[in-house]
């Protein structure tokens, strides 16, 4: 089941331009988070687009093609360990949304779960990557891009099994940390050792 156009339609039959906005990478301990934003051109074909997190990496990787090739605008903002731990990782995927949504230009931005500024004109949608089929594009550009960057931090530090867990909190990257350090792309402000259980 792909995600839902209702609120793409709507736009489009009134000629008007819609943005949708979503992250990868709030929970990982390393690397940055991304956020994007992506206006579609109107009444393109968007097949089976879904949220990122219900497709296989094949399929992701296809759809970031579509993707591509069916927007009028895509923007990303790519968020480092040093600002996520300066500025807590809400705020500083809040400040990148309403970046986003400043420059697309656009009579409505749609997030997802992220109220922005009162003088942006947008909606805060619960699960917006089910409901918005631009929320759910976003997502899935994000998230590639994300991956990619892990996989370039996978060849400069081997050891830690970036290209593995993408940074998130394993067991095997809990394991690398304690054997080899704290990396200058960890998030400094996050628990990065395991707590020991008492009993």
């Amino acid at each position: 089941m792909s995600a839902k156009k209702d609120y793409e339609l709507s736009a489009w039959s009134l000629n008007q331009k819609i943005c949708g906005i979503d992250e990868a990478g709030r929970g990982p301990l390393a690397g940055p988070c991304v956020v994007c934003g992506v206006v579609l051109r109107p009444h393109v074909e968007t097949g089976f687009i879904d949220d990122s997190k219900k497709l296989s990496l094949k399929q992701r990787n296809e759809a970031y093609d579509l993707i591509q090739s069916i927007s009028e605008q895509i923007i990303i903002e790519v968020i480092s360990p040093k600002d996520i731990d300066e500025f807590n990782i809400y705020q500083a995927t809040r400040m990148a949304n309403e970046k986003i949504a400043q420059q697309a230009h656009v009579d409505l931005t749609l997030t997802d779960a992220m109220p922005l500024n009162d003088t942006i004109n947008h909606v805060s949608l619960i699960k917006g990557d089910q409901l918005s089929v631009s929320i759910a594009c976003a997502s899935i550009v994000a998230k590639v891009t994300r991956d990619r960057i892990m996989e370039e931090y996978d060849e400069m530090y081997p050891q830690y099994g970036f290209k593995k867990h993408k940074g998130y909190p394993t067991v095997l990257h809990y394991e690398a940390i304690e054997k080899y350090g704290v990396l200058p792309i960890h998030r400094r402000s996050f628990k990065l050792f395991k707590q020991p259980t008492l009993f």
